[in-house]
């Protein structure tokens, strides 16, 4: 594998692979001649995505993973190493959860475990697992998939924006102890993307609504963030912010953080009466299955 693009020729492991960001990261890996484990918690949807692939000439095997347990995290790396006949040398760690729409206080505490144990736990696991492998062959790539709410923290998603954050900090951290190992490390952080990410989550109604409305109008298309992401890999840039609204987000954060204080202030005082005042007609939570892409 060519030391400066890692993801192309690459043996890869891809997680939440059956579907929006991660299947497209497995079809992109493939375009650049590589090699793919599909793995998500649905055995169905991986062999979805791998059958996907296959149809058009290249190689693809799903593999059932539960990246909140150990275990299957570890057993993944034995199997991907035998599936595709070589240590594995890109690793995509992007299985996760939606969750949003209440306040820090009235969010479940069930909420906030399940989030952070896929979102935050699922990466962890991924890096404890592959990171060590890559740095003794001396070469490699891992992006972790974040987002945009792991710098912006928008209100009304606390779970969703503590479990981002932390891949971020993960990813910087790792990325610094893999510095002249050979290995690069990415984390991506996207905006919207057009993907059934709010179908699996645990979304106040009313939240996933407006959510969805922004998701139709403003949604990048997941082939675009992967090919975008794995070319920043290529570059070695540890932050991939493949849209304009991403980079202009993280920019005004750095730049002008008292102003992106007010401002998320302001939105924070709207969304909490709109919560506020849909509360009492439908206290609902949506619930999905987890590790949707």
């Amino acid at each position: 594998m060519p030391a400066a693009r890692r993801s192309h020729q690459a043996r890869a492991v891809v997680t939440g692979a059956g579907s929006g960001i991660g299947r497209a990261f497995v079809r992109e890996i493939v375009r650049r001649g590589g090699c793919v484990v599909c793995s998500d918690v649905s055995l169905a949807s991986a062999r979805a995505t791998a059958a996907s692939i296959a149809a058009e000439g290249g190689i693809a095997h799903p593999l059932v993973c539960d990246v909140t347990d150990l275990a299957q995290v570890e057993a993944l790396a034995e199997t991907s190493r035998e599936l595709l006949d070589g240590p594995v040398d890109l690793v995509i760690n992007n299985a996760g959860v939606g969750a949003g729409g209440q306040r820090i206080g009235e969010a479940p505490v069930a909420d906030w475990q399940w989030t952070l144990k896929v979102n935050l736990w699922g990466v962890i696991h991924g890096c404890h697992v592959f990171a060590p492998k890559l740095r003794a062959q001396g070469r490699g790539g891992i992006i972790n998939v974040a987002s945009a709410a792991s710098f912006s923290a928008a209100p009304l998603m606390g779970p969703y924006n503590v479990s981002k954050a932390g891949v971020l900090a993960l990813s910087e951290t790792l990325a610094a102890e893999c510095a002249g190992s050979g290995v690069r490390v990415s984390v991506l952080c996207p905006t919207f993307v057009a993907t059934a990410i709010l179908e699996a989550g645990r979304i106040a109604p009313e939240s996933a609504r407006f959510a969805d409305r922004l998701m139709q109008r403003f949604g990048t298309a997941p082939e675009l963030i992967a090919r975008r992401s794995l070319d920043a890999l290529d570059r070695g840039r540890l932050y991939a912010l493949p849209q304009i609204d991403a980079r202009a987000l993280w920019r005004l954060k750095r730049y002008a953080p008292v102003l992106f204080g007010r401002a998320s202030a302001l939105l924070g005082q709207r969304l909490s009466r709109s919560a506020a005042g849909k509360a009492g007609a439908n206290p609902a939570i949506s619930k999905g299955a987890r590790h949707a892409a």
